[in-house]
């Protein structure tokens, strides 16, 4: 920024508010119940994925930048499975059709983690020179962190909710004479 130049306080709340705003949308929608489909699941992360893939390929990382990669992943994986447990899955008895709704614990965990990758992001991109990396390789490792959480948070739900669909099948076919 040249010198002199001061931001006006406009610069930094509109993108405060709407954060706010899509989260609070957000999470309004996290507590209706909706219709898990365990088909549909791999689609965002390999939304995600592809996203990745397509950010990285004009300039692929080097080096240690391949571990970052692979820390955020793993990391992302952690957290997805974390947030997949808490997840609420149910079955109905009869039509056998699974219904899926984020617990209160789930939503602030959602909200922790926008939080943090905010403040994160902030500071990395803030101080690329002093820790040798780009910009390139900073947005890569968020993006592997989202791959992470988003794929194994839909494995564990998919996991799960194939187990209550055929425990609730198993039940009825054993009610039936």
């Amino acid at each position: 920024m040249p010198q002199g130049q001061v931001h006006s306080p406009v610069t930094y709340i509109v993108p405060i508010v709407l954060v706010v705003l899509l989260l609070g949308w957000r999470m309004y929608r996290m507590t209706q119940s909706r219709r898990l489909r365990l088909e549909m699941l791999w689609v965002t992360p390999a939304i995600f994925l592809a996203l990745t893939v397509v950010s990285l390929a004009p300039q692929p990382p080097e080096g240690i930048a391949w571990l970052y990669l692979a820390a955020a992943l793993v990391i992302g994986g952690a957290l997805g499975w974390w947030r997949g447990k808490l997840m609420r899955i149910t079955v109905d008895p009869q039509t056998h059709v699974l219904n899926t709704r984020a617990s209160p614990a789930g939503m602030l965990f959602f909200v922790a983690i926008i939080a943090i990758r905010y403040a994160l992001r902030g500071f990395a991109v803030g101080q690329s020179a002093s820790l040798h990396l780009s910009v390139n390789v900073i947005t890569g490792v968020f993006m592997a962190l989202a791959v992470g959480l988003f794929g194994v948070q839909r494995l564990e739900m998919y996991l799960r909710g194939s187990r209550l669909l055929a425990e609730a099948r198993a039940g009825s076919a054993a009610a039936v004479p």
